[in-house]
C-alpha cells in the first residue's frame, strides 16, 4: 500500500518514499471577502473546506506561539472526501483548505490559490510505501517498492 502520513503502531514495514508538506490555501477572491488570517485562530471565524478523507477533519493543527501544538476548530459551506475536489472548493473561492503541497503548488505558482499562516503550518511527514515484512514479501512487491523509491527521487531532481 502507498501511505501519506506516518504508520501508527504496526508490525508493518513503512518505508519512505517521499516528503510530504501541506500548504492553507484560499482563493484571492476569498481573502478579499475575508482578510488574510493572522492567526491560526482566526481561521474559526472564516469558511473553510473540510476534507473528510484527512486526519483533521474539523481541528486543525497549527504551530503556536511558544512552539506547541494548537488545534482550531473549523467549519464551512462544504465537504470534500478527496484532495483534488478540496483545491477546486478552494480556487471557486468557497474557503480555505489544507491541500497537499504537490496538489496546490500549479495553483500557487499561477496566482489562483494564495498561501497562509506559512509560519504556523506543522511539517510534514512522508509518503510511505507499507508492506509486510520483508521475509513474507513477494520479489514482484519488492521491485515495485524499489521502482517507487527512484521514481519519487526522479521527481524530486526535476
Amino acid at each position: 500500500a502507498v501511505r501519506i502520513s506516518r504508520l501508527e503502531n504496526s508490525s508493518l514495514i513503512a518505508r519512505r518514499l517521499a516528503p510530504f508538506s501541506v500548504r492553507l490555501c484560499a482563493s484571492p477572491e476569498l481573502i478579499a471577502r475575508h482578510g488574510m488570517p493572522v492567526r491560526a485562530q482566526d481561521l474559526a471565524r472564516v469558511p473553510c473546506i473540510i476534507d473528510t478523507n484527512g486526519r483533521w477533519l474539523t481541528n486543525w493543527p497549527f504551530k503556536g506561539d511558544s512552539g506547541d501544538t494548537v488545534s482550531v476548530s473549523v467549519s464551512g459551506p462544504i465537504e470534500v472526501n478527496s484532495p483534488m475536489a478540496a483545491r477546486a472548493a478552494a480556487v471557486a473561492g468557497l474557503g480555505f483548505s489544507i491541500l497537499p503541497d504537490f496538489i496546490a503548488a500549479p495553483d500557487i505558482e499561477s496566482g489562483k490559490l494564495v498561501t497562509a499562516l506559512d509560519d504556523r503550518i506543522l511539517p510534514g511527514g512522508g509518503i510511505f510505501a507499507v508492506y509486510p515484512h520483508r521475509r513474507y514479501l513477494p520479489a514482484k512487491v519488492r521491485v515495485f517498492v524499489d521502482f517507487l523509491v527512484q521514481w519519487f527521487k526522479a521527481l524530486d531532481t526535476a
